[in-house]
C-alpha cells in the first residue's frame, strides 16, 4: 500500500504550524502529494428581528470566513516546504463535514490532538473525535508542539477486533524500517494469542514485533499503553478507534476517548 495523498487539517490555532510542518515531512518521505485543507461555516445570526442589521451582520461574518481562510493557507504555503508536491482547498462551511467529504481522496489524514489542555483551536478545526469516526482513512492525530514523526520506536495497541486489525493493516507504510515495533495488548481480558497473531501478520510483511501482555488493574488502560509508549521511547501509537453513534453525537470508549485527550506521542488510529 502507498500512500500518495496526505491531507492535514488546516486552522489558526497555536500547534497548526507544527502539524503541517509534520505532514510535510511525511509527505517527502513516501513521496506524497500533501493536501491542505480548511474550512469555516459564516457564525452570522439568526434572521430574526431588523433585517438590515442581520445582513450587515452577516456581510462582516462572511468577510472574516474569507480572511481567515486566506490566512489558513498562506500558513500552509509558509509550512508545507518539505513537501514534493502541494494542493489547497478551502470552503465556508463546517469543517468536519468538508473534510470528511474532501478525504475520499485521501490516504491518510493528519489532524490536531483536541484535549481540554490544549486550547480552542477555533471554528476552522474538525472536531478530532467525529472525524474519526466519519472519515472512513486512517487518521493520525497529532499532540502539540509535534513537528516531526521519525517513526523509530512503535507501538501497537492490539485488541482483537475489526478496527485494530484495519488499524495495523494501515499502518504497514508507516513499518517499513523501525528500530522496534512493539505489540501490546492491555487489561485483565487480554490474551497472547491474539497480540502473538498481530505479530505474526507483520512477521509477513517483514516487520519484526515484540509482544507484551499489560495486566494492571490499579490503572485504567489508556494511562497504560500511554505509560509503555513512554517507558519504550516510542514516537508512534498505532490502534483502532472503538465508538458509535448514538443521537448524531459520537460515543466513544474510554480508552479511545483518553488516548486522544491525553497522548504526547503521534498516534495512528482507524475506525
Amino acid at each position: 500500500m502507498r500512500i500518495t495523498n496526505i491531507m492535514v487539517s488546516v486552522d489558526l490555532g497555536a500547534a497548526a504550524a507544527d502539524r503541517i510542518q509534520l505532514a510535510a515531512g511525511l509527505a517527502e518521505r513516501f513521496g506524497s502529494k500533501l493536501t491542505g485543507i480548511a474550512a469555516r461555516p459564516v457564525l452570522g445570526p439568526m434572521p430574526v428581528g431588523d433585517m438590515l442589521e442581520v445582513e450587515r451582520v452577516w456581510a462582516i461574518e462572511e468577510r472574516l470566513t474569507d480572511e481567515q481562510l486566506a490566512e489558513a493557507k498562506v500558513l500552509f504555503e509558509r509550512e508545507a516546504g518539505q513537501a514534493p508536491k502541494t494542493g489547497w482547498r478551502s470552503a465556508p462551511t463546517d469543517p468536519l463535514t468538508y473534510l470528511g467529504a474532501q478525504a475520499r481522496t485521501a490516504d491518510l489524514v493528519v489532524v490536531g490532538r483536541q484535549g481540554p489542555a490544549d486550547g480552542d483551536p477555533g471554528p476552522m478545526a474538525a472536531p478530532t473525535g467525529g472525524l474519526l469516526m466519519e472519515v472512513g482513512r486512517p487518521v493520525l492525530v497529532v499532540p502539540p508542539g509535534v513537528e516531526r514523526l521519525a517513526i523509530k520506536r512503535v507501538v501497537v495497541a492490539w485488541k482483537d477486533a475489526p478496527e485494530a486489525r484495519r488499524a495495523i493493516h494501515d499502518a504497514l507504510p508507516f513499518l517499513g524500517h523501525p528500530e522496534h515495533v512493539c505489540v501490546v495488548a492491555v487489561g485483565p481480558d487480554a490474551q497472547h494469542v491474539g497480540a502473538e497473531g498481530a505479530a505474526e501478520y507483520l512477521s509477513g510483511h517483514g516487520i519484526k514485533a515484540t509482544t507484551y501482555l499489560l495486566r494492571k488493574p490499579e490503572i485504567g488502560a489508556a494511562d497504560e499503553i500511554l505509560r509503555f509508549a513512554r517507558r519504550e521511547e516510542a514516537d508512534l501509537i498505532v490502534m483502532g478507534a472503538y465508538g458509535d453513534s448514538r443521537l448524531r453525537e459520537w460515543v466513544f470508549g474510554g480508552v479511545t476517548r483518553d488516548v486522544l485527550q491525553t497522548t504526547a506521542v503521534c498516534c495512528l488510529m482507524s475506525h
